[in-house]
């Protein structure tokens, strides 16, 4: 039996970004997620599938070796904490902004300086924790999984912690962002066994979207 391998993907950016990456390694997908009900996908290599999973979910199939390698935003990876994983390679797609963001007229500048207590909304409570923390100042974090800018206009939150791409959502919520977090970008992520057991079969993915990157 030829060994199997098996890409955790997630819809939407991130599988769009990544379907140039693939067709460079010579990978095709038998049919688009966004078109199917499929979870597992084949592809023109019968010993290659992908698996469409939450885009949070995507650093633990890898980890326990559901998937052999996976492509994750960096925000996934830093809540996740990258326990299990190699990640080789920055593919700088899906790009964004990790941003402090506030209702407009919110005075930030003194909110949030050292010593002072912020109420933050966001769903990425490990990032903003340790930002503010190397800030000096106290926060209470209020887990939410969606609708982000609605926290501060009703009270529920003095400021968010999210990401920004174009920033159009915050402009028509009132809302603008106010402090730079990080960079953000997706990167390639293989399991640390994987690495050695199937190297043959993952090494000249790796090497390929490598050089894909590069150009």
């Amino acid at each position: 039996m030829p060994q199997q391998l098996t890409i955790a993907l997630s819809k939407g950016r991130i599988f769009e970004e990544t379907l140039p990456l693939l067709a460079a390694a010579g990978i095709v997908p038998s049919e688009a997620p966004e078109n199917s009900r499929k979870l597992i996908i084949p592809t023109n290599h019968p010993n290659i599938r992908l698996v469409i999973v939450r885009a949070s979910d995507v650093p633990t199939y890898v980890q326990y070796g559901a998937a052999d390698l996976g492509i994750a935003g960096k925000d996934v990876l830093i809540e996740h904490g990258g326990e299990g994983l190699c990640q080789p390679l920055d593919l700088n797609i899906a790009q964004c902004r990790m941003m402090v963001a506030v209702q407009k007229g919110f005075d930030y500048a003194h909110a949030s300086q050292a010593g002072k207590r912020l109420r933050v909304a966001t769903k990425y409570p490990s990032i903003a924790a340790e930002h503010f923390a190397a800030k000096g100042v106290h926060v209470d974090i209020i887990k939410l999984y969606g609708s982000m800018e609605l926290a501060p206009l009703v009270g529920l939150s003095d400021c968010i912690v999210d990401l920004v791409s174009t920033g159009n959502t915050l402009k028509a919520n009132n809302l603008e962002a106010v402090e730079h977090i990080a960079n953000i970008s997706s990167r390639l992520i293989v399991n640390k066994a994987a690495l050695k057991t199937k190297y043959a079969l993952l090494n000249p993915i790796v090497e390929t979207f490598a050089r894909a990157v590069q150009s």
